[in-house]
This record gives structure tokens, C-alpha cells and sequence, in this order.
């Protein structure tokens, strides 16, 4: 193993050793005050509205590979997803999930599952749908499902590239909110042009967190905001040690 897998291994042990610690640390404590996020304020509302008016909320988990990098967001979907889904399971439209990779797919039919048995609920496994394998046919099997279904809100929280424009643009057709975040670079800035309400940067890993997913959660915006701090820290002293001529 070469020292930038070394590093990087690291990296990941320091961040999951403090998302333990903090965990502990609030359990038995009040809730941490996180700022706000506009994006999830509406998100929230959006969900009373699907209750109460019958609107259908829509999540799309985009394409990541569960074995690779891109896993990492699609999970924080499928948590987000599993909240929404015990929050309207009494809504006249349920929820629908779209992903444009068969084991999401499957996974969200079975957190669907879960939500709804949970709620005491009858499930449908249509709701969870596998729109296409490749990235624009995913995205046209999903804005057409969009328009089929008079979705009120659109939920974007996966792994997207430019095709998400398609996504976006069904939406705005069907005068939809949509809520989008991404890992992908290109995906961003495509989402902050057309999305209603764009989440950037770790925004979009914070969704389990301001959507009370569990603690864990929230350990891990504290782990976050440790990590950072130590970032700074270490750029600092590390400009300082080389303005110093140590370095």
C-alpha cells in the first residue's frame, strides 16, 4: 500500500473515530444547533404539502456505482428518502424513488418497503423504479415519469452528470419545486443554474442530518466541522513554516 492509500485510509479512520466520540458526546444531550439551509426549509414544507393537498413527492438517487466513490451521497439519498416516505406514507400519492442503477433501485424499493410496513402501510413496489442504465435514458425516463405523475416537489440527491438538465427542465415544466445536490462537479454546476434550490458542497451530505435521520447524522456535521478546522490549521501553519524558511 503506497502512502497517498495510506493517507487517505487515515483519513477516513480520524473522520469515523470522531463521528463515535460525537455520538457519545450527544446522546444524552440536546440536539446541536445547525445553521439553516433554505433548501431544507422548503424541502419540509413540501412534505406537509404532500399530506395535506395530496401533492407527490419525487427522489431521484441518480447513478452512482455502490462500490465505488460515488456511493457515498447515494446513501445519504436512500436515508433522506426512508424520512420522507414515513412522513407521507398517509398521503393519498405516496412517494416515488427513480435511480438509474439496479442495485439502487432495489434498495429504494426496499426502503420504501421498510417505511411503509413500519407505518403499517401497504407497498407498492412501482414506486421504486429503475428509469434507464444509461445516463440519458435515465434521464428521460425520469422526466417523463415527472410529468406522468403531476409531481408536486422533485428531490435530486445522488450522482448526476449534465444529464440532469433534462431533470431540472421537466420540472420547471410541471412548475415543480426541485431540491438538487450532487458529488458530481459537473452535475453542480448545471444544478446551480437550473435548480430551484441547489445544495453545494457538503450541503448535500447534510440532508440526513437536517431530515432527523438519526444521530449519526448529526455526528457527522460535527466530525465535519472538526476536520475543517484542522484543514485551516494545518494550511497555516504549514504557510507559516515555509514563509520561515523551514520548509
Amino acid at each position: 500500500m503506497n502512502s497517498p492509500d495510506l493517507l487517505g485510509l487515515a483519513f477516513v479512520g480520524l473522520f469515523f473515530g470522531l463521528m463515535l466520540v460525537s455520538a457519545a458526546y450527544w446522546r444524552n444531550r440536546p440536539a446541536r444547533a445547525v445553521r439553516e439551509i433554505p433548501a431544507f426549509g422548503r424541502l419540509r414544507r413540501a412534505i406537509g404539502l404532500a399530506v395535506e393537498a395530496g401533492n407527490r413527492l419525487h427522489l431521484s438517487l441518480g447513478r452512482g456505482d455502490l462500490i465505488s466513490t460515488r456511493s457515498a451521497v447515494a446513501f445519504v439519498g436512500l436515508s433522506v428518502l426512508d424520512r420522507i416516505a414515513r412522513s407521507t406514507v398517509a398521503s393519498d400519492r405516496p412517494p416515488v424513488a427513480t435511480s438509474g442503477e439496479s442495485m439502487l433501485a432495489v434498495l429504494s424499493q426496499e426502503t420504501l418497503r421498510s417505511a411503509t410496513k413500519f407505518m403499517g402501510a401497504d407497498f407498492d413496489p412501482s414506486r421504486g423504479q429503475l428509469t434507464g442504465l444509461t445516463p440519458f435514458a435515465y434521464a428521460a425516463g425520469t422526466a417523463a415519469l415527472i410529468h406522468d405523475e403531476e409531481i408536486g416537489a422533485n428531490l435530486l440527491l445522488g450522482s448526476f452528470g449534465d444529464e440532469v438538465a433534462l431533470i431540472t427542465e421537466a420540472g420547471d415544466r410541471c412548475e415543480s419545486l426541485t431540491l438538487a445536490g450532487t458529488d458530481n462537479l459537473a452535475g453542480q454546476a448545471v444544478l446551480f443554474a437550473t435548480a430551484q434550490e441547489p445544495l453545494i458542497g457538503e450541503e448535500t451530505y447534510a440532508g440526513g442530518a437536517y431530515m432527523g435521520a438519526g444521530g449519526m447524522h448529526q455526528a457527522s456535521l460535527v466530525a465535519q466541522d472538526i476536520l475543517r478546522w484542522i484543514i485551516i490549521f494545518a494550511l497555516l501553519v504549514g504557510a507559516a513554516l515555509k514563509l520561515a524558511g523551514i520548509l
